[in-house]
């Protein structure tokens, strides 16, 4: 396993991924702790500086650009500065940001994190705060793009679709891009889809990757320790939508992997359990999945592939992505 596994990451470079879905700006305002206020026992921040990355859909391409693919993305921000800022992220992270529609009146998602630390201790967050306007509606969002989705979906070796409620993802959108990819008949293209609140919207598609509090959601059960639990939680989900492999995440224990007419595939955590950060790892993960499947892996190889990727990124701080080299590296050090 492990010299397909190294064969699969050298395999993602250059394999073209259009990421759809809502886009979002992580920013990260860092300070130094300097005192207790005298007006309310909080703590007094001396500012240093702010960092905005790219969150949500954005998140996932910039992934998808960090282990060597081509990515198109398409969704929306606003014409405001925290759009401007977001789109100036995405470029430096090497996404095609073309078919990122800028509409009038629509403010652009922003979830503020508050990170505060001494001069010699790692920042922690201690507040977040989300900003998101009136969602725009979906039609006046896929009108921007025009025929360039069309024109991506044409060429493109997968598909990635995040939905994280912000209405650049519906129903009728994704029966689109299945139409306009089946007329592409002498190849199969992967499609995935993270959706964080209205999974049981889509169905026939390539794969999904839900966490298990989003299956335990969904499913109105609870999971925890219970395998048995997991077992029917899993099997639900794959009728339900019809998927050809449902990948749960499930934090410390892992992940478990659910194909028709197959075994269901626990496979452990690897890497430490001393977690840093889990902001943005599921874009990981779907990312990593994708770009496998475009190179031609089996589910069960992008679940081992995906598996270390999101091992790696839930060390670093902040919405981070990670390289092949970073990766392989993993792959070559396990024992």
């Amino acid at each position: 396993m492990r010299q397909r596994l190294l064969d699969v990451v050298d395999a993602l470079a250059g394999r073209r991924t259009v990421v759809i879905g809502d886009i979002a700006a992580d920013e990260f305002l860092y300070g130094r702790v300097a005192r207790v206020s005298r007006e309310a026992p909080v703590l007094i921040l001396e500012y240093d500086t702010t960092v905005i990355v790219p969150g949500g859909a954005g998140n996932a391409a910039a992934n998808v650009a960090a282990l060597d693919g081509r990515t198109a993305l398409f969704g929306c921000v606003g014409r405001d500065d925290q759009g401007s800022r977001l789109l100036d992220a995405l470029s430096s992270a090497g996404v095609d940001a073309r078919g990122v529609a800028r509409l009038p009146g629509v403010a652009t998602t922003t979830k503020t994190r508050v990170l505060a630390g001494g001069i010699h201790s790692a920042k922690q967050q201690v507040v977040r705060i989300d900003r998101r306007g009136q969602a725009p509606v979906s039609r006046a969002i896929h009108e921007a793009w025009g025929r360039r989705l069309d024109a991506a979906l044409r060429t493109c070796d997968a598909v990635l679709i995040s939905d994280y409620g912000g209405g650049a993802v519906t129903p009728a959108l994704v029966r689109h891009v299945k139409q306009t990819l089946r007329a592409r008949t002498r190849v199969r293209i992967p499609v995935l889809i993270d959706s964080r609140y209205a999974l049981g919207r889509y169905a026939g598609l390539t794969a999904s990757t839900p966490n298990e509090s989003e299956v335990e959601a969904l499913l109105g059960v609870r999971i925890g320790d219970d395998r048995r639990a997991l077992e029917r939680a899993g099997r639900t989900l794959l009728d339900r939508t019809r998927m050809e492999a449902v990948l749960i995440t499930r934090g410390s224990r892992g992940m478990a992997l659910f194909e028709p007419d197959r075994q269901t595939v626990h496979i452990p955590i690897v890497g430490s359990d001393e977690i840093a950060d889990v902001t943005g790892a599921g874009d990981t993960v779907i990312a990593t999945v994708t770009q496998a499947l475009a190179s031609g892996a089996s589910m069960e190889e992008a679940a081992h592939l995906a598996n270390h990727a999101g091992g790696l990124v839930v060390m670093k701080r902040g919405t981070a992505t990670l390289s092949r080299g970073e990766l392989r590296a993993a792959i070559e050090g396990e024992r």
